[in-house]
């Protein structure tokens, strides 16, 4: 595994270093926010002491918040990507930084304080030469804290499609490649003891006393105030985009395939610079809300998902309503079935195969045998979904003795292992054929169908024409069999999405150069 790690990270240096660089930034960004606003409050509080309490106590509640909970919260206000994911990180840094900035402040020696009072030092004289460095030790020893536990819990930003190493590490859970997920997880901590053993300098440093001392400390404060500046405008303020679009795709294996064969298609056969935002944590949930709000240009979607998931209906969908869900979409969202792909990724239930045999289940009613006696495992979205979990027990009267939530990435593991029973399929899994699993019949025709399609803002079709006849070239152009061979291939046989998806484009004769 070592070897695949070492090689991995040498073969994908751009990609590793780019996401290094993200995360760098996005880490750095909310540690400087947080270095000035909780070293502002910090002190404001040990001044005004019956503010301490209060204000300690709602940082404090704001720290025991889940980092997955503060960022879904966070999402109607500030949508997804990095400026939410510096917002969250800033947060959670508070604590440590006013915290012990309180602490230096109030645990100056009092007697010190009276001394250069009598000496007739004026309030604002005795808080910036005498309180403030000689609780400075505290506040750095808070600092270096704050800032390790800030770059590790950046890998959480890439759950809402901000950037950073988090990317590898949900992509190697995603695709079940445990090197990336390792080589994600080494460069994080490697990162986060290199900063750290940084600061360690620095604060030795700031214990030097004399005039260089002072000068260097001062230069050392104007650098992080310029960096300051420049991460928060880089971050928060628009940018031109330009002739770019931004594409998404869901934490799926084939989504990460579609996402490159989406690119590829479209830089190739038109100006177009294509932003490329793969695996946005929630899928449909954090997508749809972004498409709207114009964070997201376009992105591949199933019609039962966006019928139920994004126009809400209850009913069970059949692709004899597309019309009706293509009506809806433009009049309600803007939005529009551009192309369908040609595969439909519908659901299907899998139980463990010596459990199959045991009780002779076949069909989704034989589940009923063993009521109560299985764990169903299922990725965290199942549980929501208005085809998802509830409706499978309704539909057939069925009841588990636990249920077990995880990523979808790891679903074929646990089942594997015999830690879950039974969990959700999708029909185009690569792991599938490999699984010891047999998949149940839907007997009672529960699941809709699943055609996937690719979905496109009206306005972005509008300004930029030229997308339809560059999506309209991949339309029909996949098989339930073409999609399961080409996630078998990212999973199992650990090929690059991008290669994968450009070597499909070059049998169907769609690369420049390919064979015709």
């Amino acid at each position: 595994m070592l070897k695949e790690v070492w090689d991995l990270l040498i073969t994908k240096q751009d990609f590793f270093g780019k996401l290094l660089l993200e995360h760098i930034e996005i880490s750095l960004a909310a540690i400087l926010i947080a270095v000035v606003w909780g070293g502002l409050v910090g002190v404001l509080i040990s001044e005004y002491q019956k503010s301490a309490k209060p204000t300690l106590g709602v940082i404090n509640f704001l720290y025991t918040v889940p980092s997955i909970s503060m960022l879904g919260f966070l999402i109607p206000f500030s949508g997804i990507g990095n400026a939410t994911a510096v917002i969250a990180l800033t947060v959670y840094a508070l604590l440590p930084m006013v915290r012990n900035t309180y602490t230096g402040m109030t645990n100056v020696d009092p007697a010190i304080l009276e001394a250069a009072k009598g000496m007739g030092s004026t309030k604002k004289q005795i808080l910036l030469r005498v309180q403030l460095p000689l609780a400075m030790p505290v506040i750095l020893s808070g600092i270096r804290n704050m800032v390790t536990m800030t770059i590790a819990l950046a890998g959480i930003a890439s759950f809402i499609g901000a950037g950073g190493l988090g990317v590898a590490i949900y992509r190697g859970i995603t695709t079940n490649n445990g090197a990336m997920t390792i080589a994600g997880s080494f460069l994080i901590a490697l990162l986060a003891l290199l900063v750290d053993f940084f600061l360690g300098i620095v604060e030795k440093r700031r214990n030097r006393h004399g005039r260089e001392a002072k000068r260097q400390n001062r230069i050392m404060a104007a650098v992080a105030a310029i960096l300051l500046i420049c991460l928060v405008a880089g971050i928060v303020i628009p940018k031109d985009r330009g002739k770019e679009i931004h594409l998404a795709t869901k934490p799926m294996t084939e989504q990460y395939i579609l996402g490159e064969m989406l690119k590829y298609m479209l830089e190739q056969d038109t100006d177009l610079t294509v932003d490329l935002t793969q695996g946005v944590g929630g899928g449909t949930s954090n997508i749809a809300p972004a498409m709207e709000s114009g964070e997201f240009d376009l992105y591949p979607e199933y019609t039962g998902t966006g019928w139920n998931m994004v126009l809400k209906r209850d009913n069970l969908y059949s692709e004899e309503q597309f019309a009706e869900l293509q009506q809806e979409y433009q009049e309600q969202l803007n939005l529009t079935w551009q192309v369908m792909l040609g595969f439909n990724d519908t659901y299907g239930i899998a139980v463990r195969k010596e459990i199959a045999e045991q009780y002779g289940l076949q069909t989704y009613s034989d589940l009923q045998k063993v009521n109560g006696q299985l764990v169903f495992g299922a990725e965290y979205d199942f549980f929501e979904r208005q085809d998802g979990y509830d409706k499978l027990c309704d539909t057939y009267d069925l009841s588990f003795r636990s249920t077990s939530d995880m990523d979808m990435g790891l679903k074929y593991q646990a089942i594997n292992s015999g830690k879950i029973d039974i969990m959700p399929v999708n029909t185009t899994d690569g792991q599938l054929a490999q699984a010891d699993v047999t998949v149940l019949k839907d007997d009672k025709g529960m699941y809709p169908s699943y055609q996937c399609g690719i979905v496109v803002r009206q306005e972005i079709l509008d300004k930029y024409p030229e997308l339809v006849p560059a999506l309209q070239k991949l339309d029909r152009i996949l098989t339930e069999a073409d999609m399961q061979k080409m996630n078998y291939e990212v999973e199992t046989e650990k090929k690059e999405p991008a290669d994968v998806a450009k070597a499909f484009l070059k049998k169907k004769g769609l690369m420049k150069g390919g064979a015709r």
